[in-house]
């Protein structure tokens, strides 16, 4: 599971497939410390509750800052030849579109941050477009967009990797 000569990693996979805790192993094959950026937001008791379990798998070296929004202002943030995660790509969009921000404009930012890194950075996002059509418009854009942004990361990524059931496929 290495990343030494892979600058950008993408990990895809749906609901409980294991997705972070590979990034977490991918990003740990470089050296410490390790920068892990947040984007939930804990609106509700529920997501603290899994904010907190995210927060106990990861033990000494890890570095955690939170970015719900402007998550290319931190990737920017930190030392370029610092390993960074991501996690996740999704809660960011979210919190995006219910912010009514630019989208376009926060994906390109995105992007030009993590092409200027110069150590390994994994991007953990949910594959959402394998279910059956939304039955609201707002859950359909979220569907769309989410496509749209992972598509975007897959094609500047080095590498792309598809978690199915905990067992990682490698997709580029």
């Amino acid at each position: 599971m290495q990343v030494a000569n892979l600058l950008l990693t993408l990990v895809l996979g749906g609901a409980r497939s294991g997705k972070s805790t590979y990034a977490e192993k991918l990003v740990q094959d470089s050296p410490a410390p390790w920068c892990y950026l947040a984007t939930a937001e804990a609106a509700d008791h529920e997501m603290q509750t899994r904010i907190d379990q995210h927060r106990s798998r990861r033990g000494a070296g890890w570095i955690t800052l939170e970015a719900p929004v402007d998550l290319a202002l931190a990737v920017r943030s930190v030392p370029l030849t610092q390993a960074v995660l991501v996690d996740c790509l999704t809660l960011w969009l979210t919190n995006l579109m219910l912010g009514n921000h630019r989208l376009e404009k926060a994906y390109g930012d995105l992007e030009g941050a993590l092409k200027a890194r110069e150590a390994p950075t994994v991007l953990v996002s949910n594959e959402v477009g394998l279910g059956i059509v939304p039955d609201n418009a707002l859950a359909r854009s979220f569907r769309d967009e989410a496509g749209r942004l992972n598509q975007r990361m897959a094609a500047i990524a080095d590498q792309v990797i598809l978690l199915v059931a905990g067992l990682p496929m490698k997709v580029k």
